[in-house]
């Protein structure tokens, strides 16, 4: 029998390696993004086009990610962490290969699928290898770190790769992590599954898929359809519908694939808005402050990439060290105060004007992710602690959904918003200057259109074009940003009334009943081993 810190070591090693799999889908999130000119420029792929390479992944990704969670579960985490980081990969070499937009296009979706099995995968293993409520919150801690880290390092990879490399270079940098992880998972991550073996529940499956993809999609498309348009009305009623029979279905399982009672707990429900909220702030000003930083303080696509450095900074440093606060004050005050420090963020990048320098831009990222990274880890572990273990690929599943749920809230109500407040107040202060019709219609399409048309015009007339179209873009972001901090305030009104600060023995997770592990077998650390 192994000595107890030779078993601390090795958890600890599985989750290292756990993060080199989350490291790979954080990146991916936000890589692609300063590659996206550069796709127009060299596959010839229109807005349209680079529209479906963002959703495609992140549309399959938020669908299949209750089924993945569902099917590790049933037939081990282990197994689909590894089949997922395989499709990851051979993916990823389809897109770096292609030769036109579709074969991107599909290729992007396939990745999503394997990022669907392997995020809800890593996080239910750590909850079954880390069973006392106290190490689990710091390997949670450390989990939500490097998730976030990657985040915030994937336009950095982007830029520099961009600098030396054609563009195929951003995906096909997965495959060697991937094989790296590959080797680890088979040798340090043990396996896990449900022992119910529950049956398989291909309604409830489909439905899911259909409803949270409809949900995703009408989402990403509002901003250009319109918020009111007959078809955002029609996407959302028919997602709310197809969710609604969802549940419906669940609700009358002997054995259903998300058990619906899990929301009666607020540890469970809040902290599953509190995460929402988390990421609807951090993709929301990310989308927001990259374009800031390229279009107002004119930095290139690595520049770019490096100021948003202090988002992967603040993770690093603060979300590791959350669930030792947690352990002192409770989960209740760290949410909630992580929430209203990630509003005050979003805040003063409100206050950034046309004229600001790239400091007071940095002071905004700060406050902002240094709440997030203080939330996201005490909110995920809430979550994770209030379900039973065997069911922790779904928790996590509901986990990894809402973190997709609201990045892409983030995005495309934010992004309304900016666009909406951009083109009426370049509207209102073109009226007054001697622009033609069609310019003024080229400059209301985008700030990067108006600034090229600026260019064209030259001139003093050219000159004062860029100004009015920098100062209209800024009021527009200021906007969506203090309405973005608004709805995170909101969240942690909610944290403060609703969340408990510690769970109560009533909603206690089965294994925060169990002694911390003394013993293991050499041969292969299970969940049934380190519950001894």
């Amino acid at each position: 029998m192994a000595q107890p810190d030779v078993v601390a070591k090795r958890r600890w090693f599985a989750l290292l390696t756990l993060c080199l799999c989350i490291t790979v889908i954080g990146v991916d999130n936000t890589i692609l993004n300063v590659a996206l000119p550069t796709l127009v420029r060299d596959v010839h792929a229109t807005t349209s086009d680079l529209q479906w390479i963002v959703d495609a992944y992140v549309l399959v990704f938020a669908g299949l990610l209750l089924t993945a969670g569902s099917l590790g579960d049933r037939f081990g985490r282990k197994g689909a962490l590894m089949i997922g980081l395989v499709l990851f990969a051979i993916a990823s070499t389809s897109a770096a290969l292609s030769d036109d937009v579709t074969q991107l296009i599909i290729s992007r979706a396939f990745m999503g699928i394997g990022a669907a099995f392997i995020m809800p995968a890593t996080l239910s293993i750590i909850t079954n290898i880390f069973t006392h409520p106290k190490e689990r919150g710091r390997a949670i801690g450390i989990w939500a770190g490097v998730s976030g880290i990657g985040i915030g390092l994937g336009p950095i990879i982007g830029g520099i790769l961009l600098a030396h490399f054609w563009w195929g270079s951003i995906f096909l940098v997965n495959v060697p992590i991937v094989c790296v992880a590959l080797v680890l998972c088979g040798t340090l991550v043990p396996t896990s599954r449900d022992p119910s073996t529950p049956r398989l529940d291909p309604v409830g499956a489909l439905l899911s898929m259909v409803g949270l993809s409809l949900l995703l999609w009408t989402i990403i498309q509002a901003p250009e359809r319109g918020w009111s348009s007959a078809g955002t009305i029609a996407g959302f009623v028919g997602s709310i519908v197809v969710i609604g029979a969802f549940a419906f279905w669940e609700m009358h399982r002997d054995q259903p694939m998300l058990d619906l009672t899990f929301f009666r707990n607020p540890r469970f429900t809040v902290a599953n808005v509190a995460v929402t909220m988390a990421f609807f702030a951090i993709a929301g000003a990310v989308f927001i402050v990259t374009q800031m930083l390229q279009f107002i303080l004119g930095f290139d696509p690595l520049e770019a990439g490096i100021g948003l450095l202090p988002v992967a900074i603040m993770f690093m440093v603060f979300a590791p060290v959350a669930p030792r606060i947690v352990e002192r004050f409770g989960s209740k005050r760290l949410v909630g105060l992580g929430l209203v420090g990630g509003a005050c963020g979003l805040l003063i990048l409100a206050t950034v004007r046309a004229d600001s320098s790239y400091v007071h831009v940095a002071i905004g990222l700060v406050c902002m992710s240094g709440g997030m990274s203080m939330a996201m880890p005490s909110a995920t572990e809430s979550i994770m602690g209030s379900v039973p273990k065997e069911k922790a690929g779904v928790g996590s599943a509901m986990n990894d959904t809402t973190r997709q749920a609201g990045g892409a809230l983030g995005v495309a109500v934010l992004g309304s918003v900016l666009a909406s407040g951009f083109t009426s107040e370049l509207s209102r202060r073109l009226s007054s200057l001697k622009v033609t019709a069609a310019g003024v219609a080229q400059s209301k399409q985008s700030i990067g259109a108006a600034i090229n048309y600026a260019h064209h015009l030259g001139g003093r007339a050219g000159a004062t074009l860029v100004t009015v179209a920098r100062e209209s873009w800024m009021h527009g972001a200021s906007l969506a940003l203090l309405i973005g901090s608004v709805f995170v305030l909101g969240g942690a009104l909610l944290a403060f009334a609703l969340l408990p600060a510690r769970a109560t023995h009533h909603h206690l997770n089965a294994t925060e009943l169990l002694p911390l592990p003394i013993v293991i077998d050499d041969d292969q650390l299970s969940p049934s081993d380190v519950s001894t």
